[in-house]
Parts: C-alpha cells; structure tokens; sequence
C-alpha cells in the first residue's frame, strides 16, 4: 500500500489544506472516496489512520485532509498548535476546502493512473456532515455520499446558539477542549458568515434537493449529536439509507490517541456498511 502523508495543498484562503492519501499504486483506476473531519478534529485523529487503510485496502483510493483553519499547521498537522487559525475557521471557507482538494485530484498528474475520476464519493463526520451533503448537492462530480454521526442543522449549534450581542461586543466566544484543556476561540466573522450564507448552508435544503445515493450511519449512543438528528436527514431523503448502530458513540469506540494496532467493531461495522453501499 502507498500512504503519501502531509501533502500540501494550497488553499484558497492563504493557509495550506494538508492531506494524506492511501491506495494501492497498481496503474489501475480506483474510486476516489474524500474523507473530512468534525468540529475540533483532525485527519490523523484516532483511528482515522486505520479507516484509511482499511478502504485502501478494499480498492479505494482514499483521501483526508486538516481543513485549512482546523487549528492544525503543516508542520504540526496534529492537534492545535494555531488557535487564531481554529478561531477564524468557518463553514464556508470548509466547504471552498472541500472544492478545492476535489479540483485537486481531479488535475493532479502524479495520481492520474491511480483514480477514476468518474466515481467521487465523500464521507463527512459529525459536523462535516453538512459540508459533504452541501457539496454533493452542489457538485455534479459527486457519485455517492456517507453522512457520519453528521449533524442536520448548523443553525442551533455551538457557537451560533447563545447571547450573539455579547458575541458581537467580545469579538470572541471560548469553548474548552475537553481533552487538550485549550481555550478554542470563535470570533465572531463564523457568525457573520453563517447569516450572510444562511441558505447555502441549510442542510435540509440541500439534502431534499439531492439526487444521489445518500447514506446515513450513526450510534444509538452518541451524547454528542443525537440520533434524532439523523432520523431528521432521513425524513427530509426518504430514499436514502439509515444505519444505526447499536452501542456505538460518536466515534464509533475511538479515541485519541488510538495505540491499538486494530480497529474498534463500531468503526469496522461503518467500514463494511460503508463498502456495501459504495459498491452497490
């Protein structure tokens, strides 16, 4: 197997979109699958490694990347080295992140033996839901799409929710990384961006206009976006496919750092009920 990691990508924000890929160089044509990240997340992030190989291994030529303001640098793409990165990050400059590593595959000529750029497909986890479901609708390159623990709605959530005058008038909201214990600024530009392109950014608007293979997976035990949630895509595409996962959390029995050589059987479970409907 080929792993190409940290590869930078410039973005079309003046800050590179750093990204790994995983394939088996054989000079045959390989479907491309485009895995992003969730909110305080990162390519390399427990067992995202593992899923990888695991789709590089059944024939995909897989591909993950930091989102260009996800608090990570090219030189320390793991955790958060660059907060003021974390906290001028947006959802729209997420969704231009995504266009541009589709545009990158689609002209990179190291690669062009390797994919078929006829079958795109994207898997987005829990925030990054939404942007994955936005841009299939959106994007005619795009074949198939997985919704992971994905979110329906950004108009509710943290830092949107809450006193936005007070927002207005700090500039800044703080939440804390239950794990790094870092204070995660949000300036207050997220919420300006998400007024200014409220209606690009609905979610059920963009996946009742979707008409592609939509797959739905999520745990039955995840506190952090509720499997309510995912009953709501599925309501707003009643053809897609819904998957629940008995006992699993938000990340599918990950953790970082994941030092196990195997994966958890919540993530493997989304790994095969992910090939069966790619290769459907």
């Amino acid at each position: 197997m080929k792993i190409i990691k940290n590869i930078v990508v410039p973005g079309s924000h003046k800050k590179p979109i750093v990204t790994d890929v995983f394939y088996t160089e054989n000079n045959q044509p390989k479907p491309i699958l485009i895995f992003c990240h969730g909110y305080k997340g990162f390519k390399d992030w427990g067992a995202w490694n593992l899923m990888a190989k695991a789709f590089a291994d059944a024939g995909y030529f897989f591909i993950k990347f930091n989102f260009a303001f996800n608090g990570g640098s090219a030189e320390q793409p793991i955790d958060f080295p660059d907060l003021k990165a974390f906290g001028q990050n947006n959802y729209s400059k997420e969704l231009d992140d995504l266009e541009t590593i589709i545009n990158w595959i689609c002209t990179y000529h190291e690669f062009k033996n390797e994919v078929d750029l006829n079958s795109i497909n994207l898997i987005g986890h829990s925030r990054a839901g939404g942007i994955v479901t936005i841009t299939a609708e959106a994007d005619n390159r795009i074949k198939k799409v997985v919704s992971l623990a994905g979110v329906s709605n950004y108009s509710n959530r943290y830092p949107i929710a809450g006193d936005v005058e007070q927002w207005q008038k700090d500039g800044v909201k703080y939440v804390e990384n239950g794990r790094t214990k870092q204070q995660m600024p949000h300036f207050y530009q997220f919420y300006e961006d998400f007024i200014k392109n409220a209606e690009k950014l609905d979610i059920k608007r963009a996946i009742s206009h979707l008409n592609k293979p939509y797959l739905i997976i999520h745990g039955d035990a995840d506190t952090s976006v509720l499997i309510k949630e995912a009953q709501q895509l599925q309501s707003w595409k009643p053809d897609s496919q819904f998957i629940t996962i008995e006992g699993a959390n938000h990340v599918f029995g990950a953790s970082h750092p994941w030092e196990n050589t195997e994966l958890p059987n919540h993530l493997k479970t989304v790994i095969e009920t992910t090939l069966k409907f790619l290769q459907h």
